[in-house]
């Protein structure tokens, strides 16, 4: 299981997810619309679902259906940062 942010961060981005993640594993630029959760290192301790202001952070298996394609959208932020 993995954890997914969804729409409710676009346009606001706020850090207190990232902030108390102990993995680190809440990134997003300035450039980016929303902060993306790395599927491959996040632990789901909860913490971030706990954090976010905004009910933006859910497990995968809580993410409302019509969300879905967050899934998609917060592994392929981190599949582009990858080098080649």
């Amino acid at each position: 299981m993995t954890h997914v942010i969804a729409e409710p961060c676009i346009g606001v981005k706020d850090s207190a997810c990232a902030d108390v993640c102990p993995v680190d594993c809440i990134h997003g630029g300035d450039q980016d619309p929303q902060l993306f959760i790395n599927p491959t290192e996040c632990i789901d301790c909860i913490l971030c679902v706990e954090a976010c202001p905004v009910f933006a952070c859910y497990a995968a298996e809580d993410l409302p259906e019509y969300w879905t394609h967050y899934l998609e959208t917060n592994a392929a932020y981190f599949e582009a940062a990858k080098p080649a």
